[in-house]
């Protein structure tokens, strides 16, 4: 069977420069083991499935998988997918499109020149246990006193994110590249007072072959991050956050908040590649 396909870059600054997503358009009789199996042989972050909605008030469905399990939720995978379903002729029931998704309906407006998601709940926040906090150190081989706080921030992946300094600070870390346990860490530093970015983050965790790897631009990342930092007075929205500047990307995240505090993480969705596949 001939289904679609599109190479999207999502979060980019300009094209090749943010997060490839594959999109596969036609997914309806794709199983679950099929559908991993063709991520891992597509070997990006993230490739996504869509599929008819199950909810009358979904435009679409998507199933979103990495090289290891399926997310109920993941930010640039959200994004992508609108892009190809517009894209492939998608016609949406009212003016925010909603996706359907493992983590429920996930609205998503078109802004002059990008896509934005509402950032969903989290599943979980809070402190961080001390002793975590010093695991954490160790990890990305800094002293404890360099973590100014750490958060809980999981919207599906099951972040932690913790806060550095600055954003120097931030780009300057080389963790480690092997881990014995699971690692979902996000990182975030502040730039200086009149940068034109106000955060950088980097994403680490634990990949299929059980390495620690580093997401290029990640949207649940910066949708959680900018629910703690906003909450926490530590941001002020509008801001535009950098992300894969270590990795020769230029990931740009824009973020803001309505009249209800909403937060919605927006970036700029190219497609680059597109096409058909016999699956």
């Amino acid at each position: 069977m001939s289904r679609r396909f599109q190479l999207v870059d999502v979060f980019h600054d300009q094209p090749f420069s943010g997060n490839p997503l594959a999109v596969i358009l036609d997914a309806d009789g794709l199983s679950s083991e099929e559908m991993q199996r063709i991520t891992r042989w597509l070997n990006l972050s993230e490739t996504t499935f869509l599929l008819p909605p199950t909810n009358k008030n979904a435009d679409y469905r998507v199933r979103i998988f990495t090289l290891e399990r399926e997310l109920p939720f993941a930010g640039h995978p959200t994004l992508g997918s609108c892009h190809a379903w517009l894209t492939a002729g998608g016609k949406p029931q009212s003016a925010d499109i909603v996706q359907e998704c493992g983590a429920g309906l996930i609205p998503i407006r078109r802004k002059d020149t990008y896509l934005a998601f509402a950032a969903p709940p989290l599943i979980r926040s809070g402190r961080v246990d001390e002793s975590k906090v010093q695991e954490i150190a160790a990890f990305l081989r800094i002293a404890r006193s360099q973590i100014a706080d750490a958060q809980w921030a999981d919207n599906g992946p099951g972040w932690i994110v913790v806060l550095l300094e600055s954003a120097e600070a931030v780009l300057a870390l080389n963790p480690l590249r092997d881990y014995p346990t699971r690692i979902d860490l996000g990182v975030v530093g502040p730039y200086p007072s009149g940068s034109p970015f106000a955060f950088e983050l980097r994403a680490f965790f634990t990949d299929h072959n059980g390495s620690v790897a580093e997401d290029p631009v990640t949207g649940s990342l910066n949708a959680s991050t900018a629910q703690w930092l906003l909450s926490s007075g530590r941001a002020i929205a509008p801001y535009t956050a950098s992300q894969g500047t270590r990795l020769g990307r230029a990931g740009r995240v824009f973020v803001t908040q309505d009249h209800a505090a909403s937060v919605w993480i927006g970036g700029k969705t190219t497609t680059l590649f597109s096409g058909a596949c016999s699956i």
